[in-house]
């Protein structure tokens, strides 16, 4: 519930507050005076469109602020909490701002910290409802006036909605998916057959990971044996000779170190320096025998195979026929990779292929998936057509009768619900409020039913029996009541204050028969050099009020039958209110 607004530049307000109270608070004054104001304030307060040409001239920017009273365990308090802001000491007082700057920034506030703007929206809606002209426009339209008649029907009928809307969005996601399988049928199986057959080819090669790499190696060594068997021999000659030739002329390498051993071992008892030294050309010694010992067992492991040789030749072009096809490509587009990407690619391909053999199990199994789900979609859809035809009948009847208390006893409201063309996300009907503006007429659409006049009335009679239904504390009319006078305006008045014993209803009004009805009246009144300051919006007392309603009435403040007029409105509006409250 709203308890006080602080208006700051604002249009024609330079500061003004309005303190409200539970109950039925109106707002009045004069034309021009501001009262539009307020209730753009309002809407700026709760996420409205911030327009930077609402700012006073001369202000940097208009702020308005809001104390409310609010359930410290409902989801206005969660939300607040959740985005960082608390509630006041008390544990029941939120408050929030809005400021729009002349040059179009926008802020906003709740519970003492800023937030986006969007969180104003949402905690709107749990606690205002606003019924305008504006509104009235909006309900003309088809799709505004199903959200009305589903909003009447209820928490139930929300459930229903609910699980209709999740069988409708999952049909759809399965309907498309089946399409896209079905569609893209034959590419899949392109893409299967070329993957068989580069599995095949990779099946008969039988690659082995590395065998790449060895291949080349041993290429290397067959295309070179004779060069790799003529050193290792020479080597093995120079090391430790060869006995075949019959020749000692020339000395080997181990030779000429066991005489140097020789001629150092046999002075070494004479130094230290010169034994370690001997040792030294011993190890020497044992390992160039080791070398070539080794030598020697290689030069016997070379051997010229030509036949070897091709065979790895052909099995080397066979591999890497095998690279450029499976192996990748560089970011030149040239053949890249190697063995292991080949091998790679063959594993990921069986996975994928495994897939595409597995679709027409998949595109059998959505099919029949589809259908459960259309068979679902279509009894709940169903249901709701039933539910809405029901609460149709509730919602024209609730209707009629109000109007028949606004001075329209013969008109007939009624809802008509009819095959939309197919499913939507929310069922298969459209709705249509219709008006039948008297017996035996047509029921018409309400934009061509009703006069000016009549759809004020018949837009009140449904904001009203709409608001009803709608849980929020707190409701706004701003001037529903336009175009209306006489006997219906009492009604107007009469039914705004049950709708008060009910919730919180502010009310901006022209008429005097609506406003006799207030718990709270407010009214607005420009300085002398036209704008709202702090003292403009003045809460009235008893006296206060037949002077408003005097003026409202006869257009001057201290005309005598106007204040008399006043009184008696006041007195039946008290008489009014008590008898409803007994």
């Amino acid at each position: 519930m709203l308890e006080e607004v602080r208006i700051t530049g604002l249009g024609v307000i330079d500061e003004a507050v309005l303190e409200l109270s539970g109950g039925f608070n109106v707002l009045t004054g004069e034309t021009g005076a501001g009262k539009t104001m307020v209730v753009s304030g309002l809407g700026l307060l709760f996420g409205g469109r911030a327009d930077p040409a609402r700012v006073r001239p001369g202000a940097e920017r208009a702020v308005v602020e809001g104390r409310l009273t609010v359930d410290p365990d409902g989801s206005v308090a969660r939300q607040v909490n959740e985005s960082g802001g608390d509630l006041d000491d008390d544990g029941t007082t939120l408050l929030l701002s809005r400021s729009v700057s002349a040059e179009g920034r926008s802020r906003a506030t709740a519970g003492g910290r800023s937030v986006p703007v969007s969180l104003l929206t949402y905690l709107a809606d749990d606690l205002v409802a606003v019924h305008g002209q504006a509104d009235q426009q909006q309900l003309l339209k088809p799709g505004r006036q199903r959200q009305a008649l589903d909003r009447f029907s209820g928490p139930g009928f929300a459930d229903l909605l609910a699980s209709y809307q999740r069988a409708y969005h999952r049909h759809q996601e399965v309907a498309a998916e089946l399409a896209e399988l079905t569609t893209a049928a034959r590419e899949r199986a392109r893409e299967a057959d070329e993957l068989r057959r580069g599995l095949d080819e990779v099946q008969r090669a039988e690659p082995v990971e590395g065998e790449d790499i060895e291949l080349v190696a041993e290429e290397e060594r067959l295309a070179n044996a004779d060069a790799l068997h003529s050193a290792a021999t020479t080597a093995h000659e120079a090391l430790l000779g060869d006995p075949s030739s019959g020749s000692y002329d020339a000395a080997d390498a181990i030779t000429l170190l066991a005489a140097a051993r020789t001629a150092l071992e046999s002075a070494a008892q004479h130094d230290p320096k010169l034994a370690a030294l001997a040792a030294r050309v011993g190890e020497a010694t044992y390992l160039l025998s080791d070398v070539a010992t080794e030598l020697a067992s290689y030069a016997e492991s070379i051997e010229a195979d030509p036949g070897r040789l091709a065979v790895v030749q052909e099995r080397r072009a066979e591999l890497t026929r095998l690279v450029r096809a499976y192996g990748g490509r560089l970011a030149d587009g040239s053949p890249g990779g190697d063995l292991a990407a080949v091998l790679a690619w063959a594993k990921a391909a069986g996975t994928r292929l495994t897939e595409l053999d597995g679709d027409e199990d998949r595109i059998s199994a959505l099919a029949q998936q589809e259908a459960d789900l259309a068979t679902t979609v279509a009894d709940l859809a169903g249901q709701l057509t039933e539910a809405r035809k029901q609460t149709a009948v509730r919602f024209g009847s609730a209707v009629s009768a109000e109007l028949t208390e606004l001075a329209m006893p013969h008109a007939r409201v009624m809802v008509a619900v009819t095959p939309a063309q197919g499913f939507g996300p929310h069922g298969g009907d459209e709705v249509e409020i219709r008006l039948a503006a008297h017996q035996g007429a047509t029921p018409l659409p309400l934009h061509k039913g009703a006069s000016g006049g009549e759809l004020s009335r018949i837009m009140l009679a449904i904001e009203v029996v709409f608001a009803g239904a709608d849980p929020v504390p707190t409701f706004v009319f701003d001037e529903v009541d336009a175009g209306v006078g006489g006997k219906a305006a009492v009604e107007i008045g009469r039914r705004l204050a049950r709708l008060a014993r009910l919730a919180q209803v502010i009310v901006v009004t022209h008429l005097p028969q609506v406003a006799a009805f207030a718990d709270t009246h407010l009214v607005v009144e420009k300085a002398s050099d036209g704008t709202v300051v702090r003292s403009g919006i003045t809460r009235l007392d008893d006296a206060g009020r037949v002077r408003e309603l005097s003026r409202m009435l006869a257009g001057l403040e201290n005309s005598e039958f106007g204040r008399a007029h006043a009184g008696e409105l006041l007195q039946a509006a008290a008489a009014e209110r008590a008898a409803a409250d007994r």
